[in-house]
């Protein structure tokens, strides 16, 4: 396994935190994983739950979770992150919390989306190992006891659940899916492993780690499998969703895409050289169809072949252009240095 690392830690009072968007939080993570060989986490295990309009679903969830937790036979904390639900998800969170001295509740301002969420929750936890799920209920609670085994066993820094059937899923999603994670690992010089989510159980070092990394547009499952370590599988039978819908529309799916390629893969950029290449040499071959025809004299007058060319050369031309611009609209969010998130409520801390 890494070497034993720093754990990040959240603010602990109760009430209400707001993050300064004068601070960034890359600087908070950055001065917060100084190593400290004196300090140690407080519990043993966390997990982060990130929630948009789960109030159907939740309390479902935090029955088998904490069934789940408390047959592991380690301290825990459950971290719930509320992204901006418009339902009951927050007051669901808060009646929960005050039941349960392991639960604790984070509120973001608004909806910031799924990976911030993840974030948000992995900068408040204290845990030796920490579990990401979500809690719609596809990834099975009961999956924590077997995945903490497999992590002691194999002195893995990371278990990653890899999907070997997805319940409930159409065909186009299971294909586009398969077809996206295949893609990216061909494109990308990281191994990004393929059929997996963000359902995971990290480290305290992997964590602390990942709460360094200072990126905005953030790719959690690529930037966990950029860190390196020990990292092995753990297959499951992901089930249908439980309650509520998708926090993944196909608009926010084509983002995410957008962000895994564009964050972990030069080969778009480097497909503005190809076809520049392919450009210059088909230029070359009208030069000499041209010059062969003028001089034979059979050159046809005409705007048709004409047009032909100068469309094709600016279609070119644009896509090489938008291609370095969205790597030119990253280095220009990454250059705001804003926060990741910004809390606006969180509930007391458990003893």
């Amino acid at each position: 396994m890494l070497g034993a690392g720093p754990v990040l830690r959240g603010n602990g009072d109760c009430g209400t935190m707001m993050t300064s968007p004068d601070t960034p939080v890359a600087a908070a993570a950055a001065a917060a994983a100084v190593p400290d060989d004196r300090a140690g986490p407080s519990v043993e295990l966390s997990i982060v739950v990130p929630c948009l309009n789960e109030q159907d679903g939740l309390p479902a969830f935090l029955t088998r979770m904490t069934a789940a937790a408390v047959s592991s036979g380690l301290t825990y904390e459950i971290v719930l992150v509320d992204d901006g639900s418009t339902d009951a998800t927050w007051a669901t969170m808060q009646a929960a919390c005050a039941a349960d001295p392991h639960l604790r509740g984070v509120r973001l301002s608004r909806n910031f989306g799924h990976q911030r969420a993840l974030s948000a929750g992995l900068m408040q936890t204290q845990g030796a190992r920490v579990l990401l799920i979500d809690a719609d209920l596809q990834d099975p609670p009961e999956a924590l006891v077997p995945m903490l085994a497999l992590m002691q066993a194999e002195q893995a820094d990371v278990v990653y659940g890899r999907r070997m059937a997805r319940a409930g899923e159409g065909w186009l999603k299971r294909a586009s899916a398969g077809l996206f994670y295949r893609v990216l690992r061909w494109l990308s010089s990281t191994d990004i492993p393929a059929d997996t989510g963000d359902f995971r159980l990290l480290s305290a070092t992997i964590v602390a780690r990942l709460n360094a990394m200072p990126e905005q547009h953030r790719f959690l499952r690529g930037m966990i499998a950029w860190l390196g370590g020990r990292q092995v599988p753990y297959d499951y039978q992901r089930a249908p969703r439980a309650a509520g819908q998708s926090g993944y529309p196909l608009r926010r799916m084509v983002s995410f895409a957008t962000d895994a390629i564009t964050g972990f893969s030069m080969a778009p950029l480097r497909l503005c050289t190809g076809l520049a290449v392919v450009s210059v040499l088909i230029a070359l071959g009208l030069l000499v169809y041209v010059v062969a025809s003028v001089v034979s004299g059979s050159a046809v007058r005409g705007w048709a072949s004409l047009m032909m060319i100068f469309l094709f050369f600016q279609s070119v031309q644009l896509l090489c252009l938008g291609l370095v611009g969205e790597y030119l609209g990253r280095l220009f969010m990454e250059s705001k240095n804003r926060p990741l998130f910004i809390i606006t409520e969180q509930t007391p801390r458990g003893d």
